[in-house]
């Protein structure tokens, strides 16, 4: 079992609990670094998810971001920490990403390591902190591009792989561009109809 997904698995599959908290997976994760925690919880938004999924996870998401962006430690205020989710929805979207995460392990090495260095951490997450921010926004599978642009950028720091974060640097741009596409579209469409109601 990938080291990463260990303790998210052992949470899921804790049948006490009937809800798992944001707090919960922090406890989880004790001491890892801010990009790992960044990471757990891009990690749901990669697949379709129940509506209001998105913003729980994406809300600690922009958090996560914006101290990673600052430098700062990782902290979640009380608020943010009291969400929840049933485990059961938990387990079935942990245990959908566990074979996805040992395939992709297997493909990360050290590489072009002056992508995935401190200095080019800073830019990177300031890409992220947009892109969480759209995660967060209602839009109908609008999670799931930025959703992977992140935890391509995230594994790549993780795991000195360059070659991953501007992978994911790439993705990133193109989903700020296909969601600015759809917003557009959308924008226009009320407008037309509008016009249609009032002529």
């Amino acid at each position: 079992m990938n080291s990463f997904l260990q303790p998210l698995v052992t949470l899921a599959d804790d049948h006490h609990r009937e809800r798992i908290f944001v707090s919960d997976l922090f406890h989880a994760m004790e001491d890892r670094a801010a990009v790992a925690l960044i990471l757990l919880f891009a990690l749901p938004n990669l697949v379709p998810v129940p509506p209001g999924t998105s913003t729980i996870l994406g809300t600690p998401l922009l958090f996560l971001t914006i101290e990673w962006a600052l430098g700062k430690r990782p902290w979640l205020p009380g608020a943010l920490a009291r969400r929840s989710m049933s485990r059961i929805k938990f387990a079935s979207m942990v245990h959908r990403a566990a074979p996805w995460m040992e395939r992709v392990d297997r493909l990360l090495k050290p590489r072009f390591p002056v992508f995935a260095c401190p200095t080019a951490a800073r830019p990177a997450a300031a890409l992220c902190v947009i892109l969480a921010l759209i995660i967060v926004l209602p839009i109908p599978l609008g999670n799931m591009p930025p959703a992977w642009a992140i935890s391509l950028i995230a594994l790549g720091m993780l795991r000195r792989d360059g070659i991953w974060v501007l992978a994911g640097v790439a993705a990133g741009l193109a989903s700020i561009v296909l969601v600015w596409g759809v917003l557009a579209a959308s924008v226009v469409g009320a407008l037309q109809l509008l016009q249609r109601l009032v002529n």
